[in-house]
């Protein structure tokens, strides 16, 4: 499924996988939050129930989404996070991946936090 996602300066396109994880939050869709922002990632709370996370991971790609349990939030990362070692991109604790970004992800490069949305493409 391919989603868009408003920042408040600028749009792009994602694309969810076919998982579990992101059958449900699909189904949260739309989605408007306020995101916050570290270092090259904006996260935000939704409303997903998920319980356990069926593939961790501890780095993830430039351009990925993922879900992060403690702040039951959505992630979108475009580079490193204080947590990074060199130019991996590491989030606070383990994620599971759930979709990303359609073209080149550094087009988030400068995007504030705040207004978020996210809506099937």
């Amino acid at each position: 499924m391919k989603v868009r996602i408003t920042f408040s300066d600028r749009s792009l396109e994602a694309e969810l996988l076919d998982t579990e994880l992101a059958r449900r939050v699909a189904a949260e869709l739309p989605i408007e939050a306020q995101g916050n922002r570290w270092g090259d990632e904006i996260y935000f709370s939704i409303d997903a129930d998920v319980s356990k996370l069926e593939k961790p991971v501890d780095v993830v790609e430039k351009g990925d989404l993922a879900f992060w349990p403690p702040g039951n939030a959505f992630c979108v990362f475009w580079g490193p996070t204080p947590m990074s070692c060199s130019t991996e991109v590491r989030p606070a604790s383990a994620v599971e991946v759930f979709g990303r970004i359609l073209g080149d992800p550094s087009q988030l490069d400068g995007t504030p936090g705040g207004s978020v949305r996210v809506e099937v493409a």
